[in-house]
């Protein structure tokens, strides 16, 4: 049995965690970490999880982490970073959801996670934990970083296109909308719901640092490249999933059935991704209400002939696939189980 701790158990992020760890047939929950509500338990913070598991939140030490297999991190970045500092060498394995190790390149980092201080030596001890393009780097990850849930959608888009057939793609302009969710549990009065409820709110609409680390990511991966690669995001009124956008401009000759063999075949071998065609049921997909609850990422790529484009969209539930259930995926890889073992849950649908 693999021993798991999860710090930052109070969010929304750690009570996924809980959640997934606890339905595990081959993880224990031994440990809960945090800060702010030490001494609580589980069903103190997330009113879905009435679960009496013998564990309260207590303050993170390696002391406390002694008899710990891999510890999750749910914490904000610059915590994640002084954690990673603390703990790297005293566990099996950290798996860091935050965006603290993500982008690799310096100066890359700085300018998006400007707060978070970490030393080269630790980032480049990271993998980028897209277990769908790395899966042969995992089992002998001490360190795994978990994309943001935007990123997970975007590298799934992409990477057919430029490590698959290895296309040259001028400019790939992204519009992505996420649920509340996605900001997790700090006050803002942009998500009172006032102000959310209906809302489809401009939030980053000239940047956002997920963007930044898809192209870092797959810069380093070569085979094809990218010239530019810009985002706006938005967030729009419900409290789970996201649907990301990708409009590629490229000179390179493409077809629809080109695009569809291409993705079909780069990802026939990884059940959570769901490669699909727009028309197939009876709502158009990807949505996201038609993976949530769910660690699917259902993609479809489109010709758009009369716009000289490729047209690309991602749907997953932003703290399953984009957050915990990758987390999870990426551990039981780790250690040597098959990577769908306690994810096989189905959507909900209507949600």
């Amino acid at each position: 049995m693999i021993r798991a701790g999860v710090v930052g158990a109070s969010g929304l992020a750690g009570g996924d965690l809980i959640r997934l760890i606890t339905q595990h047939p081959e993880m224990e929950l031994a440990f809960l970490g945090g800060s702010s509500n030490i001494g609580r338990r589980p069903a103190e913070l997330h009113a879905n999880l009435r679960l009496d598991l013998g564990l309260t939140v207590q303050p993170v030490t390696e002391e406390a982490v002694a008899d710990v297999d891999v510890l999750f991190l749910a914490t904000p970045a610059p915590v994640s970073a002084q954690l990673s500092e603390l703990l790297a060498d005293k566990v099996a394995a950290i798996v860091d959801l935050s965006g603290a190790y993500r982008i690799r390149t310096p100066e890359l980092h700085d300018r998006w996670y400007p707060k978070v201080k970490r030393t080269t030596d630790l980032a480049d001890r990271y993998v980028y934990g897209v277990p769908e393009l790395v899966k042969d780097q995992l089992p002998d990850a001490r360190l795994i970083s978990i994309p943001g849930c935007y990123a997970t959608a975007l590298t799934v888009s992409l990477a057919p296109l430029t490590l698959g057939l290895g296309l040259h793609l001028k400019t790939v302009v992204v519009d992505g909308k996420s649920g509340s969710s996605g900001g997790g549990l700090q006050l803002r009065t942009a998500d009172l719901h006032p102000f959310r409820s209906g809302a489809i709110a401009p939030y980053a609409p000239t940047g956002h640092r997920h963007a930044a680390e898809v192209a870092d990511f797959l810069e380093r991966g070569k085979q094809g490249s990218i010239d530019s690669l810009t985002m706006s995001a938005y967030g729009v009124s419900h409290v789970r999933g996201l649907l990301t956008s990708a409009y590629v401009f490229t000179d390179e000759p493409v077809t629809q059935r080109d695009l569809q063999r291409a993705y079909t075949r780069f990802y026939k071998e990884h059940r959570f991704v769901r490669v699909r065609r727009h028309n197939e049921t009876l709502i158009p997909v990807p949505d996201p209400q038609a993976v949530l609850g769910s660690n699917f990422c259902d993609v479809t790529a489109l010709h758009d002939e009369e716009g000289g484009r490729i047209v690309v969209l991602a749907a997953l539930d932003n703290l399953v696939k984009g957050a915990a259930g990758q987390a999870v995926q990426a551990a039981n890889i780790r250690f040597g189980l098959p990577e769908e073992t306690g994810l096989t849950m189905q959507p909900v649908m209507p949600a």
